[in-house]
C-alpha cells in the first residue's frame, strides 16, 4: 500500500469522509506525485516547501482556477499533516503553504418580473400546487436557506403576527418578518392543502410531500426546477435563487446592509456585501435614467453647439 493509499484509507476509516471527497483527494495527490516524478524524480517524503510552491506556480501557469488550486493545496496539506502526525516524516513541508484568495462569485438572480412569473407558476387548484405556492412565497418573503425552509415545523410560523422562526447554521435561531402575501398563502396551505397531504396528525413538518412526510431539499430542487422550465426562464435557477433575489431586491430598494445580514443569518457582513455588487449596476442605470446631467454624449454635443 502506497503512502497515498494509507492516507486515503485513514480518511475513510478514521475521518468517515464521503467516497467522492476521498476520490478527489486521491486525484489531487496523484497529480502532485506525477509532477514530483517528472520534475524532480524524488519520493514524496523528500519534498520540501519550495517544491510544493513550484507545483502551485505550475498550476497557476496552466491557468487553473483558484478554487482548483486551493483544493489541491488542501489535499497536499492534509496528506503531509497525516504523514507528520504518524511519524512518517520529521517535518511537515506543507504547514506554511497558504491557499490563494478565493474570488467571490456573484450569485445568479432573477429580476422582479421573473420572480413574479415564477411565483405565479403553481396550479393553486391542487393541494401540491397550493403547497408549492406557499413555499415559493415564503422563500422570497424571508430569504431563508432551502435547508431552513424544509426544516420548519408547524409551530415555527405565525401568520397573524407575520414572522417565522428558523434555525440556521451553527444552530443559531433567528426571527424573520414575513409579508402579507406569504402569510396568506401559508394560511391557505394549512387550512386546506396540508390536511389533504399529511397522512398523520403527528407529523410536525410544515411542508410535506405527497406521501405526507417532510419535504426534502432534493424534493424542493425538483419543484423549483420544474416551475422554471414551465415558465421558460432561461437563467439558471437553483434552489437558493429566491434567497439571492430576496437580498438583492431589498438592497436595490433601499434596505440597509445590516438588516439584510440579520435576516439572511450571515455571521459576517462581508458575506452579505456580495449582494451590493449586484446592485451597483442597478444604481448606475437609475442614475443615468433620472439625473438631468447624466447624459454624457448629449451634454457634450450641447456644449459643442454653443
Amino acid at each position: 500500500m502506497t503512502q497515498i493509499d494509507e492516507f486515503l484509507a485513514y480518511l475513510s476509516s478514521e475521518r468517515g469522509l464521503a467516497k467522492n471527497t476521498i476520490e478527489s483527494y486521491g486525484r489531487d495527490l496523484r497529480q502532485f506525485k506525477g509532477f514530483i516524478d517528472d520534475s524532480y524524480g524524488i519520493q514524496l517524503e523528500d519534498v520540501n516547501e519550495d517544491i510544493i510552491l513550484s507545483y502551485v506556480k505550475a498550476m497557476r501557469d496552466q491557468g487553473k482556477a483558484n478554487s482548483s488550486i486551493s483544493r489541491s493545496i488542501s489535499s497536499i496539506r492534509g496528506f503531509y499533516g497525516f504523514a507528520w502526525h504518524e511519524g512518517l516524516m520529521e517535518d511537515d513541508p506543507a504547514s506554511n503553504i497558504s491557499s490563494p484568495k478565493q474570488e467571490k462569485t456573484l450569485p445568479h438572480v432573477l429580476n422582479a418580473d421573473e420572480v413574479a412569473i415564477l411565483l405565479e407558476a403553481p396550479a393553486t387548484h391542487t393541494p401540491s400546487g397550493i403547497r408549492d405556492k406557499a413555499m415559493l412565497e415564503t422563500m422570497y418573503a424571508t430569504g431563508m436557506r432551502v435547508s431552513e425552509l424544509v426544516s420548519l415545523n408547524l409551530g415555527d410560523i405565525d401568520t397573524h403576527m407575520g414572522y417565522v422562526k428558523c434555525i440556521g447554521k451553527g444552530s443559531k435561531e433567528r426571527i424573520i418578518p414575513m409579508g402579507r402575501a406569504a402569510c396568506l398563502w401559508v394560511e391557505t396551505y394549512l387550512t386546506s392543502a396540508r390536511r389533504q397531504l399529511a397522512q398523520s396528525r403527528n407529523e410536525k413538518a410544515l411542508f410535506v410531500n405527497c406521501r405526507g412526510k417532510r419535504l426534502t431539499r432534493q424534493g424542493f430542487w425538483k419543484i423549483i426546477k420544474g416551475y422554471a422550465k414551465k415558465c421558460g426562464i432561461s437563467k439558471e435557477v437553483t434552489p437558493h435563487i429566491l434567497r439571492h433575489c430576496f437580498a438583492t431586491h431589498l438592497l436595490e430598494n433601499g434596505a440597509d446592509l445590516r438588516s439584510v445580514q440579520e435576516m439572511l443569518g450571515h455571521s459576517d457582513i462581508a458575506t452579505t456585501e456580495i449582494y451590493t455588487h449586484l446592485t451597483k449596476g442597478k444604481l448606475k442605470e437609475i442614475y443615468d435614467r433620472t439625473h438631468p446631467r447624466a447624459g454624457g454624449e448629449e451634454e457634450r454635443g450641447r456644449r459643442e453647439s454653443l
